[in-house]
């Protein structure tokens, strides 16, 4: 492989700031929504004493999860030295630390109130897996950081692959925890699985290597630079892979919970009866975020265009998010057990009362908040990779693969 050459991000300026400014709106507006839920109370939201975690919840777990995902890319690169995914891992590490800051924005501003921030960073609970996660999730910030330093600075050059293997597992333990948080949840039927935690860690490898797609793909078009079909083909092929895996942990956990007769009910509900949950499952997860996508990208024509990548990428993502607010949402649409077998008469909160959902519609703000970290997450990316190296000068095939044959 030749020597990579990296550079600032060129486009001009016109159309950067615009980018900035349209972003910072989104943002700008987000905050408004904050204002607004903040001052009013949450009674201006979807949610109720049955579903306290809403759309907020399902963009900031996407977010969070996407965000070690995309380190997988720097990862294969450093930890399991494939030279050809070295050139991409300064972008993926920035973008993983975009993706973890705006997961993260989201989350603590739908707290109800973010002052109690402080109070969860100060006064530890270690039987919660929650007081876990704040511990993985800095840790995450400061190891990447140190991860880019190691990455960019050539005096550095012999810590880079410990720092590198380093990170994969930290991104590891990152995403277990996050899954674990529903994993430990025992008092959700649809949550107490402990396939949960490494079903959340092959969906993060899925969700994080399609965001990582669409971004390389666009600020490359955008500045000019050449993106080799070699080195495309090779990620939309690790991206089938991934996709594969998420269908495939897909089938073994509803098909463990359909053999516990206690999770029959549950079962039905997200399978046949549950309304919109139902659809998104079908729809949205099985379909749009697996099958399509896997006949995309598998496609002898559609997968080795540039516009059938994009499509699939795009719907996993699509996918991912309605994955997300099956686990998040229908897990808690579906009412809790408080006495099994036993038959409650009259119940203001739904308790006991399987098979109906407990509605749930989501508000503007509430979406709003959501969009705010996705843009949040463009925002910060744009910013750094015009400030600093992150990107390759140029990644044409005859740069990049080392094994490019020339016709």
């Amino acid at each position: 492989m030749k020597k990579i050459h990296f550079s600032e991000w060129g486009i001009d300026s016109p159309r950067y700031w615009g980018m900035l400014a349209v972003l910072g709106s989104i943002v700008a507006i987000a905050g408004g929504a904050v204002y607004y839920m903040e001052h009013n109370g949450h009674w201006v939201t979807g949610m109720t004493n049955q579903v306290v975690w809403g759309i907020p919840h399902v963009f900031a777990i996407f977010l969070i999860v996407a965000a070690s995902g995309a380190l997988n890319i720097a990862s294969i690169g450093t930890a399991f030295g494939k030279k050809v995914y070295k050139p991409l891992g300064r972008l993926s590490a920035l973008l993983a630390i975009a993706l973890l800051a705006g997961g993260l924005a989201v989350l603590v501003l739908d707290l109800g109130q973010p002052g109690r921030l402080l109070v969860a960073m100060t006064h530890y609970n270690f039987k919660s897996i929650f007081a876990w996660n704040i511990y993985l999730y800095t840790g995450f910030f400061a190891i990447v950081a140190v991860y880019i330093w190691f990455m960019m600075d050539r005096r550095m050059k012999a810590w880079y692959k410990p720092i590198g293997i380093f990170a994969f597992v930290w991104r590891l333990l990152l995403t277990t925890g996050t899954g674990s948080i529903f994993g430990f949840l025992v008092a959700r039927q649809g949550y107490d699985a402990a396939i949960l935690a490494p079903m959340f860690v092959i969906m993060s490898f899925a969700y994080g290597l399609a965001v990582y797609l669409l971004v390389l793909m666009f600020v490359f078009k955008a500045d000019g630079r050449e993106l080799g079909a070699a080195l495309l083909k090779r990620l939309k092929n690790l991206l089938g892979v991934f996709v594969a895996a998420v269908l495939y942990f897909t089938l073994v956990y509803h098909l463990a919970n359909l053999y516990g007769t206690e999770n029959h009910a549950y079962e039905a509900f997200i399978l046949k009866d549950g309304g919109i949950y139902t659809l998104l499952f079908w729809g949205g997860w099985v379909l749009a975020g697996c099958l399509i996508p896997l006949g995309i990208i598998y496609h002898p024509g559609l997968g080795n265009t540039r516009g059938g990548i994009i499509a699939a990428a795009t719907l996993v993502i699509l996918g991912g998010f309605a994955t997300v607010y099956v686990i998040v949402i229908g897990g808690q649409a579906f009412p809790m057990a408080m006495f099994p077998g036993k038959t409650i008469i009259a119940s203001g909160f739904f308790d006991g009362v399987n098979g109906q959902p407990m509605l749930y519609a989501p508000s503007l703000p509430e979406f709003l908040l959501g969009l705010g970290g996705v843009a949040l997450v463009l925002l910060l990316t744009f910013i750094g990779i015009r400030m600093l190296r992150f990107l390759p000068a140029t990644l044409s095939d005859e740069v990049a693969d080392p094994h490019h044959a020339k016709p």
